[in-house]
């Protein structure tokens, strides 16, 4: 049968429209970046060999089958590599050691870390930091920031003898004025610490949900985990959620409050100290699985970043790793050399390894955290506990994968987890087309071996690339 008229005429206007189509794609802008014939590894999207990942303009235009050749101003071989996500430091000081504020930003991206979350510094430092690390001409990480530490009558960190990081919030006057102030110098997120009391915590929390802003912290002192993580998006260091994993957690908690009356008036920093020596290791010690598997299922939804690599410190500690001395060299020569000494000192006197059984205990936390669906995230505090900037992180994800996680877990943790937080998973932690181009290229697999993670071919930071050479110049 012949074709009728109305066919025919379709099938001339395709035949005649397909070659314009081609020349419209072959004569298309080049991207601004190709990296070809690479195997692209994100917790979503899971192992993708043979790709050819294309940016244009800071974002990830395509994810395609590797072709033979690419349309792009710039392009890198993948052949053997493995692309990764741009890493996050979840848990960063940038103005804690005044000697590395300024080299912090060049040691992120050295080390792959392409987004940062600072979680507590002093207003007028940290925001001046800030503004350095987003002016347009800065070649730095993506920054999110708190401001300071919301404590409570007392304060931790008050500047005597340690950093001025928190302020106090003694009532709900005080809370509702210093979370307005917070929000108006234009903060990311909130985070609570551990002197506040309970109907403090519950303003600070009210206050910045009214403001859209994601809430950090630390379980505060006078409360229980169990009834903190649900109010919260994250929490730090597992600090806190022994005592409500040991048996009969409401006489603890009891005693705590008994004792936060501080008849004594000590300072802020010693009253802590005193409650945690008082409890942490009786709290492990009690350790209860039934109370615990109460707070775990109510923390299901609350990011936890356990800092494992300053936690169990005792158990994998810096001064004995191989790269160490090599680590020191990218540092400032004033911290470097302070940090040498006490290495060295540390292994020449043999001193004995600090108690193991609080890192112990917080590798097997982590564990069970994972197992029960609780969501982990990777940071490291850095600069406090030798963590040095960038190459911690690296620290951090080998004792997640040494906690139980699996290695692409770890790499969850380390992308994914934080860009939830913010609530900018639409555009950060995986690759795909329409994110961020913030992505890492590794010379091995990071899910043979996590520590490959730390072998770094090249850095893409909105959208440019730095090669090894690049990355190399970083450091001061």
């Amino acid at each position: 049968m012949r074709p009728s008229f109305a066919r025919f005429a379709l099938l001339l206007v395709s035949a005649l429209a397909t070659p314009a189509l081609g020349a419209q794609r072959s004569a298309a802008a080049p991207a601004d970046l190709a990296i070809t014939n690479v195997t692209v590894i994100d917790a979503v999207n899971g192992v993708r060999p043979a790709r050819t990942v294309l940016v244009t303009n800071g974002r990830i235009v395509a994810v395609n089958d590797a072709p033979q050749s690419a349309n792009a101003k710039t392009t890198v071989d993948g052949t053997g590599r493995f692309l990764i996500p741009g890493l996050w430091d979840f848990h960063v000081h940038l103005t804690y050691d005044a000697r590395l504020t300024a080299a912090m930003p060049g040691l992120f991206l050295n080390h792959g870390i392409t987004s940062i979350r600072d979680t507590g510094g002093e207003l007028g430092l940290v925001t001046a930091a800030v503004r350095a690390l987003r002016a347009d001409s800065a070649l730095a990480p993506r920054v999110f920031f708190a401001g300071p530490l919301m404590d409570g009558a007392s304060v931790v960190y008050d500047g005597t003898g340690r950093p001025p990081l928190g302020i106090a919030n003694p009532d709900v006057a005080a809370a509702r004025a210093n979370i307005a102030r917070l929000a108006a110098a234009g903060v990311d997120f909130v985070k609570i610490y551990e002197m506040v009391t309970p109907e403090v915590f519950d303003v600070l929390v009210t206050e910045a949900r009214a403001r859209g802003l994601p809430i950090d912290g630390h379980v505060p002192l006078m409360m229980r985990a169990r009834e903190v993580g649900p109010r919260v998006q994250s929490l730090e260091h597992l600090r806190n959620i022994e005592m409500d994993c040991a048996a009969q957690p409401e006489q603890l908690l009891a005693e705590r409050r008994q004792r936060m009356l501080n008849p004594e008036a000590v300072s802020g920093f010693t009253l802590r100290s005193n409650l945690h020596t008082l409890q942490r290791l009786a709290a492990v010690a009690a350790f209860d699985a039934r109370e615990c598997a109460q707070v775990l299922a109510a923390m299901r939804n609350t990011i936890q970043v356990p800092t494992l690599r300053l936690n169990a410190m005792g158990l994998r500690s810096p001064f004995t790793r191989s790269d160490w001395p090599a680590i020191l060299a990218k540092l400032p020569a004033d911290v470097a050399a302070e940090w040498r000494a006490t290495g060295e000192r540390t292994v020449q006197m043999g001193a004995p390894p600090r108690d193991s059984t609080y890192g112990e205990f917080s590798l097997r936390l982590v564990r069970m955290m994972h197992e029960a669906g609780v969501p982990i995230g990777a940071g490291t505090d850095t600069p406090i506990g030798f963590a040095a900037p960038g190459y911690s992180l690296h620290s951090e994800m080998e004792m997640l994968v040494r906690a139980g996680l699996p290695p692409m877990e770890a790499l969850r943790a380390a992308t994914l987890r934080p860009a939830e937080f913010f609530g900018r998973a639409g555009e950060m932690g995986t690759i795909a087309p329409g994110m961020l181009a913030d992505l890492v290229l590794l010379s091995a697999d990071p899910l043979v071996d996590i520590t490959n993670t730390k072998r770094i071919e090249a850095v893409v930071t909105k959208g440019r690339l730095l090669d090894r050479a690049a990355l190399a110049a970083l450091v001061r």
